[in-house]
Order: C-alpha cells, then sequence, then structure tokens
C-alpha cells in the first residue's frame, strides 16, 4: 500500500489546484476550483479527449445488481477488473460507498491510479456531482463526488451509467465515427443517452436520456420509479426474469424446460440462464426475448421520431443475447417507425464493449479531470516545494473525514 499512500500525499496537493498563485488555499477556493474545472470537463470534452493524459484511471461501473471495476489505459484496454455485488438496495448509501472505495483500494495495490470515474444507475445532476435518485439502490440526492473524494485522494468524476456507456463505445466500440449516437442499456432497468458531434447531452438539469421511464402502456406494471407502464418494465432484465418466473410458478407446460433447470426453484431463475436456454433452443425462452426485443424496437422507433439519431447502440447485460433480442428490435423497429419507407433508417448495433462499456467509458471521462488537475498539480507542487513541507493540508484534496 505504500504506492497509494503516496499518491495519498500527492492528493492533498490537489486541493487548491484550481487557484491562482495568488489565491489563498482555504475551503472556498478549493471548492470553488473543483466547481470549475468539472463544468469546463461538461464543455470541452470533444476536443479535450485526443489531449488527456495517456495514464491509467479506473471506471466503476453501479448497477442494480453489481459494481464493476476495472483500471484502463488510454487506448479503452481493461488491464485488470473486479466486481463485488452491489449491497442490497435496503442498506445505507454508505455502504455502497464502502464498496466502491474497497474495489478502488485493491486495484491501486497493483496499479498506480491517477483518477477514478464513476457511472452510477441513477439521475445525476449537472454539475456530476450528487446522484439526485437511483430507482434500484438507496441514493437520494446523495454528494457521492464528495464522499469518494474525501476518501480516494485521486479526482473523482462521476457520471450516468448510460452517459459513460455511450462514450466508450463513441471513443472504442461500435458508435466510432457516428456524430448523432443513442445509446440503450438493457440490464437491471433501461439507461439511455444521447451524443451529438462527440459531446454527451446531460440537459438542463443532467436526467436527460432516462428513456426507460417512459409511459408505453398506461396503467401497466407498476415501475420502482413510482409510476405505471415504464418501457423498461417491458424490455429489460427485470421483465424478461418476471415474465419467465411467472410462467414457472404457474407450472405452465411451456416453461417445463426452465423448470428442470432450475430444480423447481423458481427464484434461481435469471437473465443469463434464459440466454443459454435459448441458445440451446429452449421455445419458452426464445419466445420471452423475442418480446423484449420487440417492446425494444417499438421503443427506439418512438426515439427515432424524437431525436433522429444515425445509429442506436444497444449494450447492458441483457445485449448479450445478440440476435435473439437484436433481430426482433430491429424487425419491429422498421414496422413502428414514423414515416418508414420515406426516410433513412437509424443503424442498430449491438455495444462492442458488452456490459463493461460504462466502465471503460467511466474511466475515459475522468481522464478528462485527470489532465486538468495533473496541470494545475505541476505548478501548487512547485510552490509547495519552495514554500516547504506543513504548507499544506497532508488528508487528501477533498474535504477532510
Amino acid at each position: 500500500m505504500s504506492t497509494y499512500r503516496d499518491r495519498a500525499h500527492r492528493g492533498s496537493v490537489r486541493a487548491t489546484a484550481g487557484a491562482s498563485a495568488g489565491t489563498s488555499a482555504g475551503t472556498t477556493a478549493r471548492a470553488t476550483a473543483r466547481a470549475t474545472v468539472f463544468r469546463a470537463v461538461a464543455t470541452r470534452e470533444r476536443r479535450s479527449y485526443v489531449s488527456a493524459p495517456r495514464v491509467p484511471t479506473v471506471g466503476i461501473d453501479i448497477g442494480g445488481t453489481k459494481v464493476m471495476a476495472g483500471v484502463v489505459d488510454a487506448d479503452g484496454r481493461i488491464l485488470e477488473k473486479v466486481r463485488a455485488e452491489t449491497p442490497d438496495k435496503s442498506k445505507s448509501p454508505q455502504v455502497v460507498e464502502d464498496t466502491i472505495a474497497e474495489l478502488v483500494l485493491d486495484l491501486s495495490d497493483r496499479h498506480d491510479v491517477h483518477a477514478v470515474g464513476i457511472g452510477a444507475a441513477g439521475w445525476v445532476d449537472a454539475d456530476r456531482s450528487r446522484v439526485l435518485f437511483a430507482p434500484h439502490l438507496a441514493w437520494r440526492d446523495e454528494p457521492l463526488r464528495d464522499a469518494l473524494t474525501a476518501r480516494l485522494a485521486v479526482p473523482v468524476m462521476v457520471d450516468n451509467d448510460a452517459n459513460t456507456a455511450a462514450w466508450g463505445e463513441w471513443r472504442f466500440g461500435a458508435g466510432r465515427g457516428e456524430d448523432h449516437l443513442v445509446m440503450i442499456t438493457l440490464g437491471t432497468g433501461i439507461g439511455g443517452a444521447i451524443l451529438e458531434d462527440g459531446q454527451v447531452k446531460r440537459g438542463k438539469y443532467g436526467v436527460a436520456g432516462e428513456f426507460g421511464h417512459m409511459q408505453v402502456v398506461p396503467g401497466g406494471h407498476r415501475c420502482p420509479c413510482g409510476n405505471r407502464g415504464c418501457w423498461e418494465q417491458y424490455s429489460s432484465g427485470n421483465a424478461l426474469v418476471r415474465e419467465a418466473r411467472e410462467l414457472a410458478a404457474a407450472e405452465s407446460p411451456v416453461a417445463y424446460g426452465i423448470i428442470d433447470r432450475v430444480g423447481g426453484n423458481v427464484s434461481d431463475i435469471t437473465g443469463p440462464l434464459i440466454t443459454e436456454l435459448a441458445r440451446e433452443g429452449d421455445a419458452m425462452c426464445t419466445e420471452l426475448l423475442q418480446e423484449i426485443g420487440e417492446w425494444l424496437g417499438v421503443g427506439i422507433a418512438n426515439l427515432a421520431a424524437a431525436l433522429d439519431p444515425s445509429c442506436f447502440v444497444v449494450g447492458g447485460g441483457v445485449s448479450a443475447a445478440d440476435e435473439l433480442l437484436i433481430g426482433p428490435a430491429r424487425d419491429a423497429f422498421r414496422r413502428h417507425l414514423t414515416g418508414r419507407g420515406y426516410r433513412p433508417e437509424a443503424r442498430i448495433a449491438r455495444a462492442e464493449l458488452g456490459p463493461e462499456a460504462g466502465m471503460v467509458g467511466a474511466a475515459d471521462l475522468a481522464r478528462l479531470v485527470a489532465r486538468r488537475f495533473r496541470r494545475a498539480n505541476r505548478r501548487r507542487v512547485e510552490r509547495y516545494e519552495r514554500a516547504g513541507a506543513g504548507l499544506l493540508p497532508s488528508r487528501g484534496w477533498g474535504a477532510g473525514r
């Protein structure tokens, strides 16, 4: 851990990274500098990523069922990854933060980590500092960025997980070369993101792209967000598993194959198992994936009417079903597209980075933040060395604990 402690000491210098030479190192100045840097990142992403430092960063993807962390290099290659189950959502948000910190510390034992990027399954505010709401976790107006920067002593970037996935696919995956890209992430629920001209569109308040909570069936299934009939209740991992378990619990004749596979334990039915059985030719599982795909195509057609992108990239864990899911989605998209036959059709592609897109994108976006802090840090180190030890705080550049 000596390497990480050394970085923690260096992190203390970052406390006043945004301050000018004549500015004091007070708390107000540090907070202002940090906010300025993160606002700058949001408006300069397109031209900044090319000149970002080629240093390892950690990307973290927080979903409804797992926390995945990986060290990613400047070319989008994953050097190492680790994962943990997402703590029960009934527990304190502190438990999730502890899990994130433990994974980062574990990776830092073996890698020189310069920044951490987090893709969170929830609504992140425009400053990318707080998780306003997470339907599948216990976060409500949670100051995630500041809580973790205080513990990790390196710059931390927080964004919506679909935004980070879209960025990863645009930089390194199926969205390369696209100027107008929409990302759909199918996991526990549905996430979404819009990327135009190399910039993620987050909206005025930071919560653009929550496509999963568009109402598609008035009065339909209750959604964890509080509404009924949301799109993710018909096209997501939860929807897929719910339908399979209901058929199995009712002992439907079409469910005998999956009932046998789980030994009658309906709670053991999972999305990956359904996909596996569908690939083996199980009729019920194939049909369920087809239905999920058809609902996916309907939603994509609606998004095409509103946003008119050149490409839709479908990622998330459910996308592992590949053409069992994407094929029906393309067919339904063509049937429901407004002006079909008289307009160009957007390309629908499976995410090349798979379920790791959000992690890779988060790490790459964190590299942009690291560049600005590294540049300012060099100036601060020079002043620090001239002034002598003890001038600056020694507990990290975030708020003390």
